[in-house]
């Protein structure tokens, strides 16, 4: 159960944001085999200019169409999931248009204690979820 933050400046149409979020999403099920509604998303738009993203020394230039992706999911993925899941991403993202440049991911993970997904229970140690095979 990945929860998605994705950051974008302004200037996209309705339906280019919605298919950058499912393009994430199809990814993250092709990858992990997620069930289709372990959809968690939330997309912020920025104005020009609050949204900093260098490319750490590798020499290249970002342009304002970065993306900026963060992935919060229970740990326990192999550094090669993680890899793959980064490249279907990227590859998901070039069928948009969006270079590979201006992808940009981190990944975060944490235990099955740290959700909930509502009346304040943590469901994966009540039970009421079975926590998700890796």
């Amino acid at each position: 159960m990945p929860l998605v933050r994705i950051d974008v400046n302004q200037g996209r149409s309705p339906q280019q944001l919605q298919d950058l979020s499912r393009g994430i999403h199809d990814a993250i099920l092709a990858e992990y085999g997620i069930p289709e509604r372990d959809y968690f998303h939330v997309l912020t738009e920025h104005p020009r200019g609050q949204i900093v993203a260098q490319d750490a020394g590798l020499g290249f230039e970002r342009t304002p169409d970065v993306v900026m992706i963060q992935i919060f999911t229970q740990g326990g993925r192999s550094q090669a999931a993680k890899q793959s899941l980064f490249a279907a991403i990227a590859d998901k993202l070039a069928g948009l248009g969006i270079a590979g440049t201006d992808v940009f991911i981190g990944y975060v993970e944490n235990t099955a204690g740290d959700w909930s997904f509502g009346f304040g229970r943590a469901q994966y140690v009540t039970g009421e979820l079975s926590v998700p095979a890796k």
